[in-house]
């Protein structure tokens, strides 16, 4: 599956985005789905992920309360509403996949991974 990630942009604390991710060339329904960010010089973290047909959601603990996952099998999109946003939050956005609901937020085992979404939030 290619997954394309798009809706990152500059915003101000407290302000929201939602990012989104398309996906093609491949059976989108059958991987669990979750995004990740990278910060400048920081390793590439876990931010949350979907499970496929339960659709439960785990967060990173930073963001819970404030980010929501979300997707449309119909449409092969996947969301990331971010509300309250923090400079802290200021990284880079990556929307990725994975058929092993035990692996989804290990980096290192993801197999599909978008290009990345810049999100910066100024004090």
């Amino acid at each position: 599956v290619q997954l394309q990630a798009s809706g990152g942009g500059l915003v101000q604390a407290g302000g929201s985005l939602r990012l989104s991710c398309a996906a093609s060339a491949g059976s989108f329904t059958t991987y669990h789905v979750a995004w990740f960010r990278q910060a400048p010089g920081k390793d590439r973290e876990f931010v949350a992920a979907s499970h496929l047909t339960t659709r439960t959601p785990i967060y990173e603990d930073s963001v819970k309360g404030r980010f929501t996952i979300s997707r449309d099998n119909a449409k092969e999109m996947m969301y990331l509403q971010m509300n309250n946003l923090k400079p802290e939050d200021t990284a880079v956005y990556y929307c990725a996949a994975d058929s092993r609901w035990v692996d989804i937020a290990t980096m290192e085992r993801i197999s599909y991974w978008g290009q990345g979404t810049q999100v910066t939030v100024s004090s």
